[in-house]
């Protein structure tokens, strides 16, 4: 079987720990190649759409968008790049995993003081596991107190640790291709990236983006597909619209999928009922337009399948191939939601204070958010919330109370769970920075949670 290529297109995610400046980057990357226009006053960290994600400055959903690109590198010819934003918080795995699946290759933004971090090995492991690609980028190369080599040296250490790891899992992992991974060394607030390494502290000696777009069009292969094959895509993500409701985001891996058409939506539990894309969209930069067909390799949002989720799979009515469904990890900690039961609930005009408000609230939760579970309780006004750390259940928690919605929660527990007769918890990696002074109680607080010290520089 002879596979095509799409060399029109390529998709590519930005990982990294939280708050490395993947999302900064992504801005430079959408002002350069002229995404919008000269003048227009866009702000900062695009992106970020939220008003929790514009707070805390973290990304909490993966996004897309998409770039033109007509670089140098190009030959003359105008590029898709399909950018996935993923977030840097192992809590938000579940987003993570799902930016993957959409993709053909990485783009590691590591920062050149902080190094690869507890939350860099996650989503790298993740990534590795997908046996994608990697382009190491070391950003903020300015920043007064960066080590640039030595952090590309503990990023090689760390990729060699985990490829070792991951051996016996994913054999066809190429080692010596890791390790000759191209490094770029970059600003994305200044907007600046070059192949060769500046002095600590200073920005590259290239005034613009180009040598990034280069090694992407270089490392990072073209999507490819069976031209014989019939339409195959798998939905990675929802999104809602006030005019045409629920957004299955996909990406198209066989086939072309066209607007109006009848097309087969294989569900999670194998069922398969055939239906009608009402409307087809296309992401140009970070505004979506209307589009007639889509083929191998682009990511596209479709309208009118009211309980679409995320794994499922639209292929061909005539010839129906599912895709796998997206694994997620389970989640790590618990915690108790219910309504509020004090003397002072209600005070507030219009607030949401019933069990059902409360629950048709986690239940849409649950749509959009893979990485979540909400289980019932022995009382019909509390449920029990699972997610993949505090981060996660506490953005949940704001969010609905910014809505309106009164509730009680209860305090986080850790998920335990049963494995071969013995009872189980999760464990955490932790990189802890403190004054030696601190040592001893650091060490001791540690120990009374069955801490283990792993090594202390």
């Amino acid at each position: 079987m002879t596979l095509a290529i799409r060399d029109d297109l390529r998709n590519v995610a930005i990982v990294a720990h939280v708050d490395h400046g993947k999302t900064t980057l992504v801005d430079a990357m959408l002002r350069q190649t002229g995404s919008f226009g000269e003048h227009s006053n866009m702000g900062e960290r695009l992106m970020d759409s939220g008003d929790l994600e514009k707070e805390k400055g973290i990304t909490i959903l993966a996004k897309n968008t998409a770039i033109s690109y007509s670089g140098k590198a190009s030959d003359g010819k105008t590029i898709t790049i399909n950018v996935i934003d993923t977030p840097g918080h192992a809590d938000f795995g579940g987003e993570v995993e799902r930016g993957l699946s959409m993709v053909d290759g990485v783009v590691l933004l590591v920062d050149a003081s902080e190094g690869p971090l507890p939350q860099t090995r996650f989503v790298l492991r993740k990534a590795l596991e997908a046996n994608l690609p990697v382009i190491l980028l070391v950003n903020k190369t300015d920043r007064p107190d960066a080590r640039i080599d030595e952090v590309v040296e503990e990023t090689h250490d760390l990729l060699l640790g985990l490829a070792s790891d991951l051996a016996d899992e994913v054999p066809e992992l190429d080692i010596d291709a890791i390790l000759d991974l191209p490094v770029i060394y970059a600003s994305g607030r200044a907007g600046a990236a070059s192949l060769n390494k500046p002095e600590n502290g200073t920005l590259p000696d290239n005034a613009d983006l180009e040598p990034l777009f280069g090694a992407i069009m270089k490392y990072i292969p073209a999507p490819k597909y069976d031209p014989e094959a019939p339409l195959q895509a798998h939905v990675t993500n929802l999104d809602a619209s006030p005019f045409l409701g629920r957004l299955a985001l996909l990406r198209v891996f066989n086939g072309t999928i066209k607007k109006g058409q009848q097309v087969a939506w294989v569900r999670q539990n194998g069922e398969t009922q055939n239906v009608k894309i009402t409307e087809l969209l296309m992401t140009k930069a970070l505004e979506r337009f209307p589009t007639e067909s889509a083929g191998p390799g682009d990511i596209v949002a479709v309208a009118g399948i009211e309980d679409i989720t995320i794994g499922e799979t639209l292929a061909d009515p005539d010839d129906v191939r599912p895709l796998p469904l997206i694994a997620i990890d389970d989640p790590a900690i618990s915690m108790t939601i219910g309504i509020n039961t004090s003397p002072m609930a209600g005070r507030v005009k219009g607030a949401k204070i019933t069990a059902r408000l409360v629950k048709d609230r986690l239940d849409r939760e649950l749509i959009g958010n893979v990485s979540i579970k909400v289980i019932p309780t022995d009382r019909p006004d509390a449920w029990e919330v699972q997610g993949r750390g505090e981060l996660a259940l506490a953005i949940l928690v704001e969010q609905m109370r910014r809505e309106g919605y009164e509730l009680t929660v209860g305090k986080p527990q850790v998920v335990t769970k049963k494995i071969d007769g013995k009872l189980n918890e999760p464990v955490e990696d932790l990189t802890i920075d403190v004054p030696e002074e601190f040592l001893g109680s650091i060490t001791q607080l540690l120990a009374s949670r069955k801490g283990r010290m792993k090594n202390m520089t």
